[in-house]
């Protein structure tokens, strides 16, 4: 099974900018989705965004415009670019693969923590 493993989160103001990476022990090519999703404090896991095998992206309403998903198959590397940071951005963020692109897969990473101060 491929592990995936966050990085580039950190602590920002808002306004500001962050690029999660999202980096995998095999290919990523394989599965039809990947995904970000995030867990604010006291909140339930939600889509963050999500990219096809084709590049096809897609996002939460609350993300649009601010956010974009990219992914590099050769390097084996899922992307999350946030600009304008809010503070309800606040919220551990994950990523996901998904094998057959009909939701989360069962393989996450652990997570990278983004906290966003005004």
């Amino acid at each position: 099974q491929v592990q995936l493993v966050e990085s580039g989160g950190g602590l920002v103001q808002a306004g500001e900018s962050l690029r999660l990476s999202c980096v995998a022990s095999g290919s990523i090519f394989r599965f039809n989705a990947m995904g970000w999703y995030r867990r604010a404090p006291g909140k339930q896991r939600e889509l963050v965004a999500t990219i096809t095998k084709g590049g096809a992206t897609g996002y939460a309403d609350s993300v649009k415009g601010r956010f974009t998903i990219s992914r590099d198959n050769a390097k084996k590397t899922v992307y999350l670019q946030m600009n304008s940071l809010k503070p309800e951005d606040t919220a551990v963020y994950s990523c996901n693969a998904d094998l057959y692109g009909l939701g989360p897969g069962d393989i996450w990473g652990r997570g990278t923590q983004v906290i966003v101060s005004s």
